[in-house]
């Protein structure tokens, strides 16, 4: 029988390294899995991390991937901090990504500058509402806030389909499922011309910065971490669990709508049935990549954000499976958790006397 006994002073450094012991690991196995593909593991792993840094375009791609993982990636961390598995970020990604554009449609025919924030509001707030189902089940009936979540982002998809079949279709998209195209006022400003880099990615590190703030300094921050180490001890300092709950998805939700509504705005320049792009299900791994910090999250959604690069210039020059992308972001979640045990916990068997 295997027993896990808990450290009681596991090194700060040996934590802070754990992830890339895991990176290491995971390209030690990627590298045989190449092999039993007959692929060349030396071209592939230049395809996957080198070859894209060398090209200024590429660099502008890897921000603008980055950015929608930063941002859910910091909601998510928050509310992981409280204790509170938000899993369904994906379909709040989705809901704020439809609320938003849907008040953008509703102003096709109009220019102004105050049109972007409004659909940026309209964005968080579908978010929060999608995130707030979980949370009143979770606060007023104990259901378990990730199957919650995890089941409305099927919901939350099928109703965007449901939308850009119907009231939200375009009448000269010649029947296809697909809104109007976003016109200038309602897409995000670039940053660079030549290059599909937005402001978004300016705003993400707004918020990378409030959240270390709010974590570090703040008596929120103080608050989610009491909440998420001892609930009990939450109770006897005078905090309210349920709000932290309340508090934690609404925020993790609203960011989310904002991460939907700038990809939206930006990458697809309308609302498609293709817009899920799995980003709120790889910001679980961008989160606990970074240690639920917000300068790690930054670092891990970069790394992230180069294995879609580098997976599509593989596809590319490799001609390789577009597979290959989540199999190695399934790796190296699976060679964290691995590593945080190793580092969090004495590992003994105990062997029961006959």
């Amino acid at each position: 029988m295997i027993v896990l006994t808990p450290r009681l002073n596991p090194p700060y450094k040996v934590i802070l390294l754990s992830p890339l012991l895991a990176l290491l690991l995971t390209i030690i196995a990627s590298i045989f899995m190449f092999l039993l593909i007959g692929a060349d593991p030396l071209a592939v792993l230049y395809a996957l991390f080198i070859d894209p840094l060398t090209y200024g375009y590429t660099i502008s791609e890897l921000f603008l991937k980055a950015s929608p993982l930063i941002i859910i990636g910091i909601g998510l961390s928050i509310g992981f901090r409280a204790g509170v598995w938000n899993i369904g970020a994906e379909g709040q990604y989705v809901i704020g990504a439809l609320a938003g554009g849907a008040v953008g449609l509703a102003f096709h025919n109009v220019q102004g500058i105050w049109l972007l924030p409004l659909m940026t509001i309209a964005a968080v707030l579908g978010g929060m509402a999608w995130a707030a189902i979980p949370a009143f089940l979770r606060t007023k009936l104990n259901v378990n806030e990730i199957l919650v979540s995890l089941m409305l982002t099927y919901v939350a998809i099928l109703l965007l389909s449901v939308m850009v079949h119907g009231p939200l279709r375009s009448p000269e998209g010649l029947n296809f499922p697909e809104s109007r195209l976003f016109h200038d006022s309602a897409t995000l400003p670039l940053i660079f011309e030549g290059a599909r880099i937005h402001i978004g990615i300016v705003i993400a590190f707004i918020i990378v910065l409030i959240a270390w703030y709010l974590m570090k300094n703040h008596i929120l921050g103080f608050r989610i971490n009491i909440t998420g180490d001892t609930p009990k001890a939450s109770h006897f300092a005078g905090f309210s669990a349920n709000q932290t709950i309340w508090g934690v998805l609404l925020l993790s939700g609203g960011l989310s709508g904002m991460a939907g509504l700038f990809e939206a705005t930006s990458t697809f320049g309308q609302l498609v049935p293709h817009l899920p792009a799995h980003y709120g299900f790889t910001a679980i791994i961008v989160a606990f990549l970074g240690r639920l910090h917000p300068i790690g999250i930054v670092f891990s959604s970069l790394l992230i954000a180069l294995t879609y690069i580098g997976g599509e210039n593989a596809q590319i020059m490799l001609n390789l499976p577009n597979a290959i992308t989540r199999v190695f972001q399934g790796m190296l979640l699976f060679f964290f958790l691995a590593c945080d045990i190793i580092v969090r916990y004495e590992i003994s068997l105990n062997r029961r006397k006959s």
